[in-house]
């Protein structure tokens, strides 16, 4: 890959998982023939054009093509409840993703790497471990272990999550609903994620004029609690690098380590940021450029 930076044109490549359109963009590095490839997806009930699209142009500018993809009930891709958080179909989407971003023509797909934050750096973890021949993989500040997760929060907000997912479960069951709660709120507030700046850091990631709803299905709370990608870190077997914020107050940076040194060819960089610190401003500018070479060096 040439030294030269890179900028990139975005053709839209969409799939289908499990019988559903998936969207899908192709970010494309101007003037490189059949570039090396990663394939990346947003965090908790987020959408694709979520900061996603900047770390695509920051991997361009080093030669790296990048697919980046709404799951199944988000975004642009078909499927209802809207904003369904399910690891299950998460993963299968990733799997569906993975295959037909390497079939592109444009890019090199056997130079394959994975890309997450948050969420879906818990998923990258897990497709990592299944995918053969990957490359290289990126988990940026991720969902590790949702048991530490649970015991992290107090008792009340474990007993509203609880409440609101059952609820949402039996409504489910009769064919009701869905039942929804808050994607991020102010703490005191109830939300999947209301701990002190998380409103406000997941909301600067809103592009303007977005559709998006602060809302999710109740029901997915409690499997949030049952997602542990650590127990797949050891057969992870590609060169991993692992971004870990230590003032993350989602996911503990504990955890973050924990997993990563499971994983048996791993870096580890440890920030001191929070969790959305990462997405803009100077520490973006460092993480994606980070990310970048990191990249770079395993998939030429």
């Amino acid at each position: 890959m040439s030294d030269a930076p890179h900028h990139s044109k975005r053709l839209d490549r969409d799939f289908y998982s499990c019988g559903l359109h998936c969207a899908g963009w192709l970010f494309l590095p101007e003037g490189v023939e059949r570039p090396p490839l990663v394939v990346m997806a947003h965090g908790l009930a987020a959408q694709r054009d979520f900061r996603l699209p900047a770390f695509a142009e920051a991997f361009a500018s080093k030669g790296i093509a990048s697919f980046a993809f709404d799951y199944r009930n988000f975004g642009d891709s078909e499927g209802e409840p809207r904003n369904l958080v399910s690891p299950r179909r998460h993963l299968a989407d990733w799997m569906a993703a993975v295959n037909h971003a390497r079939s592109l023509p444009e890019v090199d797909g056997s130079r394959l790497a994975l890309w997450g934050s948050s969420f879906s750096g818990g998923h990258v973890l897990v497709t990592a471990s299944r995918v053969h021949g990957l490359r290289a993989a990126v988990a940026q500040v991720p969902f590790v272990d949702g048991a530490t997760v649970g015991l992290s929060f107090p008792p009340r907000f474990v007993a509203q999550a609880s409440s609101h997912a059952a609820c949402g479960l039996a409504l489910a069951a009769v064919g009701i609903g869905p039942h929804y709660v808050p994607v991020v709120a102010d703490p005191g507030d109830f939300a999947a994620m209301n701990t002190p700046g998380s409103k406000e850091g997941y909301l600067a990631l809103v592009p303007e004029g977005s559709d998006w709803r602060n809302e999710m299905p109740a029901r997915a709370l409690l499997t949030l609690l049952a997602y542990r990608p650590v127990r797949y870190a050891p057969r992870i077997k590609c060169p991993t690098l692992v971004v870990c914020a230590d003032k993350d107050s989602l996911v503990r940076a504990s955890d973050v380590e924990k997993a990563a040194r499971r994983i048996p060819q791993v870096e580890l960089v440890r920030l001191p940021v929070g969790h959305f610190d990462v997405y803009s401003g100077e520490w973006f500018e460092k993480v994606s450029a980070l990310e970048a070479d990191f990249l770079r060096r395993h998939l030429e």
